[in-house]
């Protein structure tokens, strides 16, 4: 049984982690938040015996394995080199930092004190990622030509805040978004963005951040990818179309946290639906990631997953910012 500890009193813990860890039979002994009336009132709505805001304290706390970090952007750093010092498993949301020398210093750290590090990334845990990722590798399309990632949405009222108002919270669609684009690219087609050209602007909600983001990146492969990111596009839909030399894959409403959506393989023999495992993203994800921290594979998503897809966002940012095209830089995971 895995004792988890939460920092960060977060929807996302609250709608779809939670219930993930206890299905799996976990034990959710402490939240911690900077704010104490939010951590106690989360703590008696999800049903958690201890509420508190010192992180030092919870992190060191050694009747808990691992801790799941789900607080504002800026935080993870810290609460995870805390978290790695003291000895426990990190599942940390996405973006893991700041800065890539952070990210890869929290990476860097964990694999020193022999401690799990995995990142959240929801997208590549769904049956119908995984679904495409197979008829990629399979050879069904051929040789892969584009990807074209389109995962403009709207953001509900209860998620803005921080989101579009504070980039020293690490606000913006590009850290919030981009990044799962990013990682999703580097999961159907296994390799890693190498230059990017960007636009990026705020469409009606970002206030000193971007709501909106476009952008086309280059795969050592030579297909391109292109993708577009929006807080703002309420009727817009999501989905992702990977073209190939004998077929295109199109799926529609799968760039989502349900295990929803319809995925068709289209080639010279005309099209045909594609069926795929409905199973909860959350529920695969946390199970990888504790057989992970006892030795059984790998995470769904590591540590230098989620440097690489920080990596890529931060590339965007700088290249929607200067107008020039810019090289992804991996640091220290290149």
């Amino acid at each position: 049984m895995m004792r988890w500890g939460l920092i960060g009193a977060s929807s996302i813990a609250e709608n779809h982690v939670i219930g993930a860890m206890r299905e799996l039979g976990g034990d959710i002994r402490l939240v911690a938040s900077s704010n104490p009336e939010r951590a106690a009132a989360f703590a008696r709505a999800n049903h958690i015996p201890r509420a508190t805001t010192d992180i030092g304290a919870a992190v060191s706390d050694a009747g808990i394995d691992a801790v799941y970090i789900s607080s504002t952007n800026e935080k993870h750093f810290a609460q995870a080199m805390a978290a790695i010092a003291a000895g426990k498993h990190v599942l940390c949301e996405k973006p893991l930092a700041m800065t890539l020398a952070e990210a890869v210093e929290m990476v860097r750290a964990a694999e020193g004190a022999g401690v799990t590090f995995a990142t959240n990334h929801h997208l590549r845990c769904s049956g119908s990622h995984r679904t495409i990722r197979d008829l990629i590798a399979a050879g069904r399309i051929g040789r892969v030509l584009s990807l074209r990632l389109f995962h403009a949405v709207h953001l509900p009222d209860s998620l803005r805040g921080w989101r579009i108002t504070d980039p020293g919270a690490g606000g913006g669609v590009i850290p919030d978004i981009t990044v799962h684009d990013a990682d999703v690219a580097r999961f159907l087609l296994g390799e890693e963005p190498q230059t990017v050209v960007a636009q990026m602007c705020a469409s009606g909600l970002g206030q000193g951040v971007e709501d909106s983001a476009m952008s086309v990146w280059t795969m050592p492969s030579g297909a391109m990818v292109m993708s577009h990111e929006s807080f703002t596009h309420p009727f817009a839909g999501s989905g992702l179309e990977v073209h190939g030399t004998e077929g295109s894959i199109l799926a529609t409403g799968v760039m989502t946290q349900q295990p929803v959506g319809e995925i068709a393989l289209v080639t010279a023999a005309g099209r045909v639906a594609v069926p795929f495992s409905d199973h909860n993203l959350y529920v695969q994800g946390v199970s990888e990631f504790v057989a992970a921290t006892a030795g059984n594979g790998r995470s769904a998503a590591n540590g230098w997953d989620g440097v690489a897809s920080l990596a890529v966002a931060l590339a965007v940012r700088e290249a929607a910012r200067t107008g020039v095209r810019q090289t992804v830089s991996y640091g220290a995971a290149e």
